[in-house]
């Protein structure tokens, strides 16, 4: 099977369930910015990390693809049964970041992105995850979203702030508070 399949030359792509639609279509937007957060959740997973933080990575990264086939999927005219997204992946995302807060000294401050390359990472995984639920959230206004999915990339970049002031820590590296001039 080829990869190309030259259908997409002139600007436009196939929904799951068949649907040709532009490829600046909001459903491809919003798959398209998913991939481009899995793929950066796939470069911070790359990291010298420890194998816990791996682990819980590429669970999102398999929940990111379940989200994907959400969102790639025509609900008028696809018949395939698509994998789910629960309650329970929104509440490990939640658990995660409880248990990482509570071994957090308390965030007083606005922090700079940065102090390390692995922080810097998922920093632009969490701008990613953003601009993620943006483009969903804009789906949304006009196309039926399952609110889970916009549930999870809320609380997904939520999580990628915390794993980011953890990493800072078992990095040692610094945490620059944000000081606004007056």
């Amino acid at each position: 099977m080829k990869i190309y399949t030259r259908k997409g030359d002139q600007g436009d792509t196939s929904l799951i369930g068949g649907t040709r639609v532009p490829k600046h279509h909001l459903r491809i937007e919003a798959y398209g910015t998913v991939d481009e957060l899995n793929a950066w959740i796939g470069v911070l997973r790359d990291q010298p990390i420890n194998a816990a933080h791996r682990n819980f990575l590429m669970e999102i990264q398999d929940r990111l693809f379940v989200i994907g086939s959400h969102l790639a999927n025509d609900p008028a005219t696809s018949k395939m049964k698509l994998p789910l997204l629960n309650k329970e992946d929104i509440d490990a995302l939640e658990n995660a970041m409880d248990e990482m807060d509570g071994r957090l000294p308390e965030m007083k401050n606005f922090v700079l992105p940065g102090g390390h390359t692995i922080v810097s990472f998922c920093h632009v995984a969490r701008c990613v995850c953003r601009r993620a639920e943006r483009c969903t959230v804009h789906l949304s206004e006009q196309e039926p979203v399952d609110s889970l999915i916009l549930q999870y990339l809320n609380r997904l970049s939520d999580f990628l702030f915390v794993l980011s002031r953890m990493l800072t820590q078992e990095l040692d590296a610094a945490e620059i508070p944000w000081k606004p001039r007056h």
